[in-house]
Order: C-alpha cells, then structure tokens, then sequence
C-alpha cells in the first residue's frame, strides 16, 4: 500500500493505493512521510490538479470500492451525476429502481464512499436543494459546487 499527500483548495487530502488501484483519498491530511513512485498516485495526483484547475470534469482512474452491493449500485450511481449538476438522495434511489424513502439507505452508502471527489458524492444534495450530509464537511462541498458551478450556491 502506498500513500502519498497533496495540497488542495479544500485542504491537505492524502490518497491511497494497493495493487496498482486508488482505494480512498481522506481529508484534513498532513503532510508526512516521503515521496513514493506510484503510478496510480502520480495519475490520481495530476487529475485531481485538473479538476482544481478546472481543466478536467471527469475521472479516469483504477479504482478499489470494496461495500455491499448495494453500496457499489450507489457509487456507480454517483459517478454518473454530470460535472456541475446535482441530485438528491431521493433521485439516486429512483434511478436504481427503489421508492425514495430508501433515500436515508442512500444516504449511508454515499457516506461510505471512500474516494471522495473521484466518486463524486459531494454532487448529492437535500431533496430542498439544501446541502447536507458531507463526510468531508458542508463547508468543503460547498467550495467543490462552486468551482464545478460558480454562484450555486
């Protein structure tokens, strides 16, 4: 397993590899350790500079999410939300073939979600258009809205 920190405009954010796939990116990371060659984290590391720049909308990374199955419906979900739009947990559920009060269930999955940004479940808000629910904070979802649709919110 290999780790390897990076700077961002929503703080520190340390990404994760194993066997050549990104299995999780956390935030609040500090800077520690040394530089490892990592082609996942060196592929991972220039995207997500990308998508900071506003030079990239999508992701196209190996990736390792080991949930449920349901779990896994939820994180391919997200990953279709297009750059700039958002839905809510009601509207995740409905598009997997479920009533909207499984959207609480929803809501867990989305939490679960190891690889924020990559995975984009900051792109799923309140069924008001509230943002709620962010494991990376309110604050940080906000900041990733705004830089995909400048004035949103």
């Amino acid at each position: 397993m290999s780790t390897r920190w990076m700077d961002s405009p929503v703080g520190g954010l340390r990404l994760h590899s194993s066997a050549g796939l990104l299995t999780a990116v956390d935030f609040d990371a500090t800077p520690r350790g040394r530089r490892v060659a990592d082609e996942v984290l060196d592929a991972a590391e220039a995207q997500l500079n990308d998508y900071f720049a506003g030079r990239r909308t999508a992701f196209d990374l190996p990736l390792a999410q080991d949930g449920t199955e349901f779990q896994r419906k939820v994180w391919a979900e997200l990953r279709r939300i297009p750059f700039g739009q958002t839905v809510s947990y009601g509207d995740i559920a409905r598009r997997l073939g479920y009533e909207p009060v499984i959207s609480r269930a929803v809501g867990t999955a989305n939490g679960a979600n190891r690889l924020p940004i990559i995975v984009p479940c900051h792109r799923v808000i309140g069924s008001d258009g509230n943002l709620v629910g962010y494991a990376g904070g309110i604050e940080r979802k906000r900041v990733l809205l705004d830089m995909e649709r400048p004035g949103l919110f």
